[in-house]
């Protein structure tokens, strides 16, 4: 019998390793298959399934036990997948341990037939379309231990019989949804193993009493957009192992409690930005439990006040702005940044910028909306320079950009608008920064001419030099500007510079550019990215407008307002497909608008006047539903919405329509005119008549003249109908 056994034995291992897999069950196969007729998958992943290969084991993202050739896994994750979620997947469900949806399209509502799944462990069907609420048969999966239904569209009550069952769920993350209702303590009465809750971003109240002992110790804590306030939930003073915590706009207010910045030694990421706090915070000296790891920490947008906290320790990302800090920046020479982020942007903060080595390795700087002032220290790029964003805007800062700048070679974004700085343009911002997108010197005291190697920002998508004391011709070489000549938006934008960086998602946060767009000044932040603009008005610049702008076809916005331009507007200006906005008043320019404008589609705000420009503004084109401000102080322009133009010289017959009184000599000559053309139209009239009774033959061949026109209209209509008609025949035997 041993012999046997051990011959059964030998014979199935080799036969095993003659087939070289597991052969997964019938019944499971049909079920995969019958899932996936219900997706499309777009990108051909799931070709495997159902072709030449039989043994679903082996198809992708598929997983099978070993021992009892089972469905254990099912790993789909950023497929983009479309469709429902089949509750085909029920014959799955005494043997699924493991279910990873995640990144798709799937859209509908979660199956019912999840609550079937026993022995499930993991689900993760987070980023998809998913609608309608958690079901409450989710109650029935005792063994799950993480459960992610985050960024879907889920909505309705959180069922508390569904989450109150789940006594060994160590992750629950259901942010980015449209949850509502109430959280109350007994939720949480049997979570004694969870690690991780993130209930961000959803319409969730919290309802807890202020000595509440949470039976559980957290690791990550995220409740974003949750309500929480108005008092600071003392639960918290509970959770000593908390490596993030993230309180942002939860509508608490008052001031921190001291035992929060002392609360674990784990605690890397701390966000409680977007609250009404209020009060001093604490320097965060080498004895703070903070101090052991690089940290995050994001108190914007509060009301905190005082001077600027002591920081000793290795900071990642510190985010003070938009609160009321006052005093010097000399705290902030303390901080080791290791091409960190530090946005003290929209404070109180006054004095010098400090001249510490520190901020060398400073990636991403924001000081703009202060009162600083002083030059700005030569530092920054003095041995080696990490910075990829440098916002300096609306401070009092003199002096010239310094000269070590050209030693930032990564420097993507350098705005330094609404200062007093002075002298000239610097050449090395062309030669040495060869990834500047975004360059704003805007209301400046800058002089001179625009370089030459400016030319070199091949990369360059806002060029900001409005409102300084710049002067000369405009250089001809702006079409070396690829990313504005390119029509389509890049393959990537500024946003996509920052990806390689390891905190892009908060440098997308700080980056943001003041401009002038539309007729008003406007800050964008997470769409400047797709922003193409050139803005140098209120200058000196002379000259013609190069021609060589109509090459930049992305552009969007262009503004050379308040200048002493002259010549004529190119007529290949229709070729800026892109251009939404046009500015191009209170210069010298002259001649005809040319028809090519009339090509601008997108073209939304337009603004010509006072200039030179005469003749006829183009008819029939969008042109003419702008309003005459758009055109006003052009005295030789006429046509809709201005004057109507004369017929025969194109000359101005009536003022705008804007309600301006007309010229008594104006009215004189328009009177005389229509006057002498009525009187020629019937005394050539009445020659005629006469002319005809008296002179027989004459009339004669003037009836027949008339006779022979009306046999030609005749035939013609006769011959085009007949023509209609078989067309019309034949199209229809086409049809049919």
């Amino acid at each position: 019998m041993l012999l046997l056994i051990l011959l059964c034995t030998g014979y199935g291992v080799v036969s095993g390793s003659q087939v070289g897999e597991v052969r997964c069950i019938e019944r499971e196969r049909l079920a995969l298959l019958n899932f996936k007729q219900g997706l499309i998958d777009r990108n051909g992943d799931l070709s495997s399934w159902g072709g030449q290969e039989h043994n679903c084991c082996t198809w992708k993202g598929v997983s099978c036990n070993n021992n009892t050739s089972n469905v254990i896994g099912l790993q789909l994750p950023g497929y983009q997948l479309q469709g429902n979620i089949s509750p085909s997947l029920l014959d799955l469900s005494t043997s699924l341990v493991s279910v990873d949806l995640s990144d798709n399209q799937l859209d509908g509502l979660i199956p019912d037939a999840f609550g079937s799944f026993v022995f499930l462990e993991y689900l993760d069907l987070s980023g998809n379309r998913l609608e309608g609420g958690i079901p409450e048969s989710f109650s029935n999966l005792s063994s799950l231990y993480m459960l992610d239904l985050s960024h879907n569209q889920l909505t309705g009550l959180m069922p508390q019989s569904s989450f109150g069952q789940l006594t060994n769920l160590e992750i629950f993350d259901v942010s980015y949804n449209f949850l509502q209702g109430t959280v109350s303590e007994s939720y949480f009465l049997s979570h004694h193993r969870l690690k991780v809750l993130d209930l961000s971003f959803s319409s969730l109240v919290f309802n807890l009493t202020t000595d509440w002992i949470p039976p559980f110790r957290l690791d990550i804590l995220k409740l974003a957009s949750c309500y929480l306030g108005p008092q600071f939930p003392k639960w918290l003073q509970t959770q000593s192992n908390l490596s993030e915590l993230d309180l942002s706009s939860t509508g608490i207010s008052g001031q921190v409690p001291e035992w929060l910045w002392d609360l674990s030694p784990r605690l890397q990421y701390l966000n409680l930005s977007h609250n009404q706090f209020s009060g001093r915070v604490p320097d965060l000296l080498v004895s703070s439990k903070l101090s052991t790891h690089p940290v995050i920490i994001d108190i914007s947008y509060n009301n905190f006040s005082g001077f600027l906290p002591l920081f000793h320790w290795e900071s990642a990302v510190l985010q003070l702005s938009n609160n009321m800090f006052q005093g010097s920046l000399s705290s902030i020479c303390s901080i080791d940044y290791g091409g960190g982020l530090l946005d003290l942007s929209y404070n109180r903060l006054s004095g010098p910028l400090p001249n510490c080595s520190s901020m060398e390795k400073i990636a991403v700087l924001n000081l703009e909306n202060n009162q600083i002032y002083g030059e700005i220290p030569h530092s920054l790029g003095q041995s080696e320079c990490w910075l990829q964003i440098l916002l300096l805007r609306n401070n009092n800062l003199s002096g010239e950009l310094p000269p070590n700048l050209k030693n930032c070679y990564i420097l993507a974004v350098l705005d330094v608008g609404g200062n007093q700085l002075t002298g000239h343009i610097p050449a090395y911002l062309g030669s040495n920064l060869p990834y500047l997108q975004v360059l704003s010197l805007r209301h400046n005291e800058f002089f001179g001419t625009i370089p030459p190697e400016v030319c070199y920002l091949t990369g360059i998508q806002v060029l900001d030099l409005s409102g300084n004391n710049i002067s000369g011709r405009i250089p001809r070489c702006f079409n070396n500007f690829t990313s504005l000549v390119q029509s389509k938006l890049p393959n990537s934008t500024t946003m996509d510079t920052f990806r390689a960086y390891p905190l892009h998602q908060y440098s997308s946060d700080v980056l943001s550019a003041l401009v002038y767009w539309r007729g008003k000044e406007e800050e964008y932040n997470n769409t400047l990215g797709f922003l193409k603009l050139i803005d140098l008005s209120d200058n000196g610049f002379v000259g013609n407008i190069p021609k060589e702008f109509s090459l930049l076809r992305g552009l969007i916005s262009l503004n050379l307002s308040r200048n002493h331009l002259s010549g004529n507007i190119d007529s290949g200006i229709g070729q800026m497909e892109m251009l939404e906005s046009l500015d191009l008043s209170r210069n010298h320019i002259s001649g005809e608008i040319p028809i090519g404008m009339a090509e601008l589609n997108y073209l939304a705000v337009l603004d010509l006047s006072n200039n030179n420009l005469s003749g006829s503004i183009p008819s029939g084109t969008q042109l003419q539903g702008f309003n005459a401000s758009a055109y006003a102080g052009n005295n030789g322009l006429c046509g809709p919405p201005l004057a109507a133009c004369h017929a025969a010289d194109g000359r101005r017959t009536s003022q705008a329509t804007d309600g301006d009184h007309v010229g008594k000599e104006d009215n004189i000559f328009d009177k005389g005119y229509y006057i002498s053309v009525v009187v020629g139209f019937v005394v050539g009239f009445l020659g005629v008549i006469v002319i005809l009774v008296l002179n027989k033959s004459w009339r004669r061949a003037y009836f027949g003249f008339w006779n022979n026109i009306w046999d030609l209209a005749v035939y013609v209509t006769i011959n085009s109908s007949t023509m209609y008609g078989r067309r019309l025949k034949w199209a229809m035997r086409l049809y049919n």
